[in-house]
C-alpha cells in the first residue's frame, strides 16, 4: 500500500462523496465526476485551485493546520474524518506506529479467568492474537479464528454469522481506516491482500470513510443458539501498543444472556475435552 500521497488520495475520495447541492452550489448537466470538482473545493476552502491541485496530486506535502481545517470544513468532514485528515497531513504523518504482537502471560491468564464473557486480544491489522474458550466457541463456524477482516471478507460463513453483513463490513472498514492514519506493516499487508482478493473490501476502502469503533451492539447468527445480540467494548491495552481487548457482554436476564450461558457450557466442555486429549 503506497503511503506516498495519503492526503491527496483522501481528499480526492472524499470530495467525490459531497454533492454540490450539499454545499450550496448549483447542479448542471456537464459534470463528468461525482461530487465536487477540484476548483470547487479550493473555492470553499479559500485556497487557490493550483495549490489544491498540487496538494491532491502529492506535489505539495506540507499543508498548514489552517489549510487542513479549511479543507475539512469544505468537504463537510465529521469529527472522526477531520481528525484523520489532521493526522495524515500533520508533521508526524510518516511516523510508524509502535506495535507488539506478543501477548503477555498475565493478559492470557486474564482472558482465561473471564468466565461467561467472550474476550480476545486484537493486534495490528485486526489479527486475533489470543482468545478465551468462549470467544473461540462464539466464532467456531469460521474456518480460522485468526484475523477479523480476513474472516469478514474472505470466509463465506461471515454472511451467515453477521445478521447484517453489509453494516458490519462498513463499520469494520471505517474502523480500520481510523487506525490506518499512522501506518504499521501488518495493517498494510492486510489492506493490500484484501484489496486484491475482495471486491467488497476494495470498494469500501476506496471511499476513505473513517469511524473508530469503541463500542456497539452486534447481532450474530450462531450455529448452536441462533440469533444473539451482544454488546461490544474495545479496551486499550496500555502495556502493549497496538493491541486492544475485545469483550462481548449480554443484557442481564435476556435471551442473549441465556444463549451466552449455553455457549459458556459448550466452551467448558471444549476445554475439558482438550485437557483429556492432552493428558492422554
Amino acid at each position: 500500500m503506497d503511503r506516498g500521497n495519503a492526503v491527496g488520495e483522501f481528499l480526492g475520495a472524499r470530495r467525490a462523496l459531497v454533492s454540490p447541492a450539499a454545499v450550496g452550489l448549483p447542479m448542471d448537466g456537464t459534470r463528468r465526476v461525482p461530487g465536487l470538482r477540484r476548483e470547487e473545493v479550493a473555492l470553499l476552502a479559500g485556497v487557490s485551485t493550483d495549490y489544491y491541485v498540487r496538494l491532491e496530486q502529492g506535489r505539495e506535502r506540507h499543508p498548514s493546520r489552517q489549510v487542513l481545517e479549511a479543507l475539512a470544513r469544505a468537504l463537510r468532514l465529521d469529527e472522526d474524518a477531520a481528525r484523520h485528515l489532521y493526522r495524515i497531513g500533520g508533521p508526524d504523518r510518516l511516523a510508524t506506529a509502535p506495535v507488539t504482537t506478543t501477548v503477555a502471560p498475565p493478559l492470557r491468564q486474564l482472558l482465561d479467568q473471564m468466565h461467561g464473557v467472550p474476550a480476545f486480544v486484537v493486534g495490528p491489522g485486526q489479527d486475533v492474537l489470543a482468545a478465551n474458550a468462549l470467544a473461540e466457541v462464539l466464532y467456531r463456524g469460521f474456518a480460522r479464528f485468526d484475523n477479523l477482516l480476513r474472516m469478514m471478507f474472505l470466509d463465506p460463513y461471515a454472511r451467515e454469522f453477521y445478521a447484517d453483513w453489509e453494516q458490519a463490513a462498513w463499520v469494520a472498514v471505517r474502523n480500520l481506516r481510523a487506525s490506518d492514519a499512522v501506518p504499521d506493516e501488518r495493517t498494510e499487508q492486510i489492506v493490500g491482500a484484501l484489496t486484491v482478493r475482495s471486491p467488497a473490501f476494495a470498494s469500501l476502502w476506496a471511499r476513505y470513510e473513517v469511524g473508530p469503533r469503541t463500542q456497539e451492539d452486534k447481532r450474530f447468527r450462531h450455529l448452536d443458539v441462533g440469533e444473539i445480540r451482544l454488546h461490544f467494548e474495545k479496551l486499550t491495552i496500555a502495556s502493549a501498543p497496538g493491541q486492544h481487548l475485545s469483550v462481548y457482554t449480554a443484557e442481564p436476564d435476556s435471551a442473549a444472556a441465556d444463549s451466552l450461558a449455553l455457549l459458556t457450557s459448550l466452551a467448558a466442555d471444549r476445554v475439558t475435552n482438550a485437557d483429556v486429549h492432552s493428558a492422554g
